[in-house]
This record gives C-alpha cells, sequence and structure tokens, in this order.
C-alpha cells in the first residue's frame, strides 16, 4: 500500500515516529509529509531515516515531478497524525498554504485524520464543526483519547496510541478493498470474530498466545431483565491492547461492555458466567498466559422466569433467590492442577471494597492465596471508582512473594503495567522450565 502520512505542529509528532515505523514494517511505502510547523518537533532527518524516502513540506520542492498533485494521485491512503485544531481548521476550509494540504485537496484515496490538542480546543465550536463537516465529506476523524496532556492538565484530545491508529488505518483500508497484508499487519476483527494473523515484530510476548477476559457478566432473571455490575471492560481492553502491542496473539473474550473489543484480536463474545466459564476452558488450553479482567458475577437467580415478572395486583414484593456462580478462576487452577495444558501464567483481579476491620489489599492477599493464581491485581470499586472511569489505581500481588507492583493513571498506561509483570513471570517461568530440563 502506498501511504502518505501527514504530521502536523502538535507535541504529539514524536509519536507518529512510532507509528511510522509500523507502517513501514508492515511493508508498505510511506511519504511522510509533514507540515513547517511540525519540523520544530521532529526534524526531517528522522522522517527520511525512519521512512526511506525523501521528505518535503513545500509545494514548489520538486516541482518537475508535479509534486503537490502527485503524492495525492498515488496516494493508496492518506493518514494525518497528529491533526492540530489548525490543520482541522484548514482541511475543512480547503485551504493548502503547503505541501500537506495540497495532498488533502488532489486525494481520491480514504483519508484519516487524527486530532491531539488541548480540552479546550478540541471542545470549542469551531473544531466541533470543523470535524463535523470533515465528517460529512468523507474524511474519517478518530475521536482523541482522554487522559493526561502536555502539561499537567488531563481531559479529551490526548493523542491515541500508534497501535490503535494504525488498527483504524488498516479497517478504514480494507472497508475500501485494498490489500494491507505484511508481516506486521494487525488482525482486523470482522462480523463473526477475526480475519487472518499477523505479529508486529519483536516484543516481549512475541511467540506468546494470551487469553483475555473483559466486561461485565450478566445473569438472566426473566425475557427483559438481568443481574449485572458496572464493569465497562476498558481495563480488560487496554491489557489485551497492552498484550497485543508487546507482540503476543491474543484471544479477547468479552462479556457487557462499554467500548468496542481490541482490533488484533480473536474475539468471543459472551454474557452469562455460565458462558464465560465454558469460554474460558475452550480457549485458554494451551495459552502461555490467561488474564481474568472480566468482572464476573458472583450471584445469579436460581430460577430463570420464562415471562416478564409482573407487578402483583396485592402490592407484594417478588422474591428472588440467589445460587453461587462458577468459579472460574478457581476452576481453570484446579484444571492446571490435575494436569490440563492450563496456562503456566494466570492472572485474576479483584475488585474489593474493604470494611471496618480488613484492607483492600488484606482481601486481596487473601483472594490470591485462595484462588492459587501466579498474579492479583488489586483495586478499590465504588460507584465512582474504577469502574466505567477511564483512570484507576491498582496493586498487583504475587504468588511467590515478590514486592507488590502499584500502578496508576490512565487505564492504557495501567493496562502495560500489567502486561509488564506479566511478561515477567512468563520469562521467569521459562528459565524454570529449562533449569528442570
Amino acid at each position: 500500500m502506498r501511504i502518505v502520512l501527514g504530521v502536523t505542529g502538535g507535541i504529539a509528532a514524536y509519536k507518529s515516529a512510532l507509528l511510522l515505523r509500523l507502517m513501514t514494517e508492515a511493508g508498505h511505502q510511506v511519504d511522510v509529509v509533514p507540515t513547517p510547523a511540525a519540523l520544530n518537533f521532529v526534524g526531517r532527518a528522522t522522517w527520511e531515516a525512519l521512512s526511506g524516502r525523501p521528505v518535503r513540506t513545500d509545494t514548489f520542492e520538486a516541482v518537475e515531478s508535479v509534486n503537490h498533485v502527485r503524492l495525492g494521485r498515488e496516494a493508496e491512503l492518506v493518514v494525518v497524525a497528529p491533526a492540530t485544531a489548525d490543520s482541522l481548521a484548514r482541511t475543512a476550509a480547503g485551504l493548502a498554504p503547503d505541501l500537506l494540504g495540497n495532498v488533502l485537496l488532489t486525494a481520491t484515496c480514504p483519508v484519516l485524520m487524527v486530532p491531539a490538542m488541548h480540552t479546550e480546543m478540541w471542545l470549542h465550536p469551531a473544531t466541533v464543526a470543523n470535524v463535523q463537516t470533515l465528517r460529512e465529506r468523507g474524511v474519517s476523524i478518530l475521536d482523541p483519547d482522554s487522559g493526561r496532556l502536555t502539561g499537567t492538565d488531563t481531559g479529551p484530545g490526548r493523542f491515541p496510541e500508534p497501535d490503535r491508529i494504525w488498527a483504524e488505518a488498516l479497517r478504514l483500508a480494507e472497508t475500501h478493498g485494498l490489500a494491507v497484508a505484511g508481516p506486521s499487519r494487525p488482525r482486523a476483527q470482522g462480523a463473526e470474530g477475526t480475519e487472518d494473523s499477523a505479529q508486529t515484530g519483536t516484543g516481549p510476548l512475541t511467540g506468546r498466545t494470551v487469553v483475555v477476559t473483559a466486561g461485565g457478566t450478566r445473569e438472566a432473571l426473566d425475557p427483559v431483565r438481568y443481574l449485572g455490575n458496572r464493569s465497562s471492560g476498558k481495563q480488560g481492553v487496554a491489557v489485551a491492547e497492552a498484550a497485543l502491542a508487546a507482540g503476543a496473539t491474543v484471544t479477547f473474550i468479552g462479556g457487557a461492555m462499554s467500548v468496542e473489543p481490541p482490533a488484533g484480536a480473536e474475539v468471543v463474545r459472551v454474557e452469562s458466567t455460565r458462558e464465560l466459564h465454558e469460554a474460558v476452558l475452550t480457549h485458554a488450553p494451551g495459552a502461555d498466559a490467561l488474564v481474568m479482567a472480566a468482572a464476573v458475577a458472583d450471584f445469579r437467580p436460581a430460577q430463570y422466569a420464562e415471562a416478564k415478572i409482573k407487578k402483583a395486583e396485592d402490592g407484594s414484593n417478588p422474591v428472588i433467590h440467589l445460587e453461587r456462580t462458577q468459579d472460574i478462576l478457581a476452576d481453570t487452577v484446579s484444571a492446571r492442577t490435575a494436569g490440563e495444558p492450563m496456562p503456566g501464567v494466570i492472572v485474576g483481579f479483584g475488585a474489593e471494597t474493604g470494611d471496618g476491620t480488613t484492607s483492600v489489599l488484606e482481601f486481596g492477599a487473601a483472594k490470591l492465596a485462595r484462588k492459587g493464581c501466579e498474579m492479583l491485581v488489586v483495586n478499590q470499586v465504588g460507584r465512582d471508582k474504577v469502574f466505567g472511569q477511564d483512570t484507576t489505581e491498582v496493586t498487583m500481588l504475587f504468588a511467590d512473594g515478590r514486592d507488590a507492583v502499584a500502578a496508576a493513571g490512565d487505564k492504557r498506561d495501567v493496562g502495560a503495567a500489567i502486561v509488564t509483570e506479566l511478561a515477567g513471570l512468563l520469562d521467569q517461568q521459562a528459565r524454570l522450565d529449562r533449569m528442570d530440563q
């Protein structure tokens, strides 16, 4: 694929160098077209070294090849990352003060723009209108993440991670029938799961297979009602994305979620704890690691009403009896102990609230010992804590007695921290296996 990577003058331009590496390592030809302002953040030499192509910014460079028209005409995909508020405004107005502006006016291929700016700029009515205008013209806009920005402020406007941008670019290209195969092409999720696989090169989990569960389970009460929880699935998705970025092959088992599953993973959808239990016992055997980030219901209605439960005429309230659900984490560890080929590293999650006598970490330590997994990620939950939020605080506890590790911040950053510890556990296990041979 012939790609034009446009880079505008925002501090997030340094992350676009990582995006460029993903593109070139996948075997695609990439012409980088920075704006003059972008070169204040990342120099021309860096773009040329990473792309292996000449880099130009001005309309009057390479005029013998009519470069300002040729690049746009020959491109099969244009990605502008980062796209500043100024560049969105100029593109919406059809202005072309530099080479990138000319490329955007002449390109007939799919165009993906990735905004990155401070929250006030992203939410400004002018920017909102410009984004709407561009979308109406067929330009794809990847909404920015919410999180830590350039200074001490946080909010929507954060530049998405390069692997997320690349996955979206590939999805857009595939939608338009372009051939995107390459040695580091992530798997693209289809309506029924995923298509063919590829790894992202080298990383701490290259060659590893990881199963990640995420989201909440729903236990049916009657045809229209269920018992559930507040899990959004964000943390599980972040762990899966970090594992993919680290080179792993990922199977993602998702329950009820408010976010999309991770691009590049094999996706299995479930609803109830019983379905999740079956999916884990089906997909975990043979994997190197299992990360149980799903918020699993501890109880379900003992009886399912075939018809909607009605209000009684006498004003009495229905009585709902509950029963325990399957303990998926414990069952997986037990199956491994019994000799089944379950993952050598199993990571559990402990969403705790604590009480007047026992702290969250004390509950977590007891759960780690009880479940028999190698690592437990403990966090304190509540109505305004963790569930559905973009940030979190966790403490990772280890069965081998090593010091606990704390992580806090954006759930993507915490997901990366979890994967770092997971990779360390897998490496340690590999060393022990070699010593036993």
